[in-house]
């Protein structure tokens, strides 16, 4: 299992690209800049976080197993036949989903949710740190640890459209003005796609614009013509700032399936956009390893964030914790 608990980060095996030096506001009319591919085997968390800072996403080749794939799609593949047709015009009717992939799958759960690459960018970049946390006499620093915001598996048809560009931070009302470069604190979250068989510009490749995380989020709407397709093979993951334009793209092809696991990370403060709460068998949720219990957000955000009967929350799963105490 690559599950990330005692996660240590290898040194990277190169100097990391460094981003851009600029004062100018970057804009629609900015010069795109290139996405970056590294293999799994061999880049490090520190080479992951400075091509997501100057692109705003990151192809990675070789994150899981053929054999972790087939598991997991043996997992989903029965709660997909089970899916309907979404009723909007989100989702193209063609598209089959699946959340509540903690409980779902095991090897979801940890092979992918855990990864120790992941779970390594994540903390680089969604951290919430408050060092000076006045309790009287005593300053109390609080650190929060990123949370699971989603789990949704995707398998796009035959015939699918495109899905609208957007940005996934829209969920928690964020506005953000241009910048000239990646600034700490600008992200609420970050996604990971990870293809469970070869995705295409031809079957619907996620298209995503690069930089638009830099620009006004008041400028718009997004340009088609300035998408990158994030071309992948199975078992190859792109990672992705929420603040990015992005969409899945048209499957036009006859007989190919776009499989595509994901799932999101946001701050441990804000509210989750799928409720980890009420989707999840709590016998199954119990037999996971605890820290990634926690990370889907059964823990507290410090200082005091969402306790339960003046608790952590971890003691509503686990009663032996329980023990009334401060909770910074």
């Amino acid at each position: 299992m690559t599950g990330a608990e005692n996660l240590t980060v290898a040194p990277p095996p190169a100097m990391p690209v460094k981003a851009e030096a600029t004062t100018e506001l970057k804009s629609p009319a900015s010069p795109l800049p290139t996405v970056q591919e590294f293999d799994a085997n061999t880049c490090s968390v520190d080479d992951l976080v400075v091509a997501l800072k100057t692109a705003g996403g990151v192809v990675i080749r070789n994150l899981l197993t053929p054999q972790a794939l087939g598991a997991i799609e043996a997992d989903v593949r029965p709660w997909l036949e089970k899916d309907k047709p979404w009723n909007g015009d989100f989702f193209p009717p063609e598209t089959r989903r699946v959340t509540g992939l903690l409980t779902k799958s095991e090897t979801f759960a940890l092979d992918l949710v855990g990864h120790k690459l992941w779970i390594g960018v994540v903390d680089a970049l969604l951290t919430s740190e408050f060092p000076r946390n006045w309790v009287g006499d005593k300053q109390e620093a609080s650190v929060g640890k990123p949370q699971l915001n989603n789990t949704i598996v995707f398998s796009i048809g035959p015939g699918a459209r495109d899905q609208a560009l957007h940005r996934d931070d829209q969920i928690h009302q964020v506005s953000h003005r241009a910048v000239a470069a990646h600034e700490m604190g600008r992200d609420y979250g970050i996604g990971f796609f990870v293809a469970g068989k070869p995705t295409t510009k031809a079957n619907g490749a996620t298209r995503f614009i690069p930089g638009s995380h830099l620009w006004d989020y008041e400028e718009g709407p997004p340009r088609e013509d300035q998408a990158f397709y994030a071309e992948l093979g199975a078992g190859d993951g792109f990672m992705m700032l929420s603040g990015c334009f992005h969409g899945g793209s048209a499957n036009k092809t006859v007989d190919q399936e776009r499989l595509v696991y994901s799932c999101f990370f946001t701050r441990s403060w804000l509210r989750q956009e799928e409720n980890q709460y009420l989707i999840h068998d709590l016998e199954k949720l119990r037999k996971l390893p605890l820290w990634l219990i926690e990370r889907a957000g059964w823990s507290l955000s410090p200082p005091f964030l969402g306790w339960t009967s003046l608790e952590d929350p971890i003691a509503h799963l686990f009663p032996e914790k329980a023990g009334s105490k401060d909770m910074f």
